[in-house]
């Protein structure tokens, strides 16, 4: 996954930031609003119990405290310190950011109502933005997509050396929170694709950063 890091001066860095304000000006100007309301009209006559609590589960998986409790566990193992450090920063990071993006975007959330089964905690939206009123209300970008990316990639990235190939399923996790986001009626496509985009960016220059693939490698 060494293909996915990146310099804040490299061409990737470049050409994903370029991404993402080709992405907020779509949405702040409306561009996809047909498709994303399709895509949202589309899972919101959709049910079925069994998959309502695999999302449901899923969905919750990325809520902002969850990730954290996940971080401080691998802070206090000594051998992935690195990693949770790193997870840490880059959540908190990823929650302001797309929370501040959010209040200068202003698109409200999907107007459906997610009737799924009960769930024993309401879905989350966990939104952070100081001095910001109306963020928890905004939809663009994800900040759910953009902290699951932000786990695929510095996870699947300090696991490559030993894994070279079984680190990209990793990247199964910021799909599957994706595709999660959209169907609790939380996010629209659009949404969950801006925040991913910001989780690779902030995952792909901390991960340069730390060198987190070397924290497998034996001492001899």
């Amino acid at each position: 996954m060494k293909s996915w890091i990146f310099d804040l001066r490299s061409r990737p860095f470049v050409l994903l930031t370029a991404l993402f304000l080709a992405l907020t000006g779509l949405v702040s100007f409306q561009v996809t609003e047909s498709v994303d309301q399709g895509v949202v009209s589309y899972f919101d006559q959709t049910a079925s119990p069994g998959l309502d609590v695999i999302m449901q589960l899923i969905t919750e998986s990325g809520d902002v405290f969850n990730m954290m409790i996940f971080g401080i566990i691998l802070l206090v193992i000594p051998k992935t310190r690195r990693i949770g450090i790193t997870l840490m920063i880059l959540i908190v990071l990823s929650t302001l950011l797309t929370g501040y993006i959010k209040c200068g975007v202003d698109r409200d959330r999907p107007e459906y109502e997610y009737e799924g089964i009960d769930f024993p905690v309401s879905i989350s939206r966990d939104t952070y933005a100081l001095f910001c009123e109306g963020s928890s209300n905004a939809s663009y970008p994800s900040g759910h997509a953009a902290r699951a990316m932000i786990f695929g990639v510095i996870l699947g990235y300090a696991l490559s050396e030993r894994f070279p190939r079984g680190a990209y399923l990793l990247l199964l996790y910021p799909a599957l929170i994706s595709l999660s986001r959209v169907y609790v009626l939380q996010h629209y496509p659009m949404d969950v694709v801006g925040g991913a985009v910001i989780g690779l960016m902030l995952a792909g220059v901390m991960a340069k950063k730390t060198k987190l693939y070397r924290i497998f490698e034996s001492k001899s």
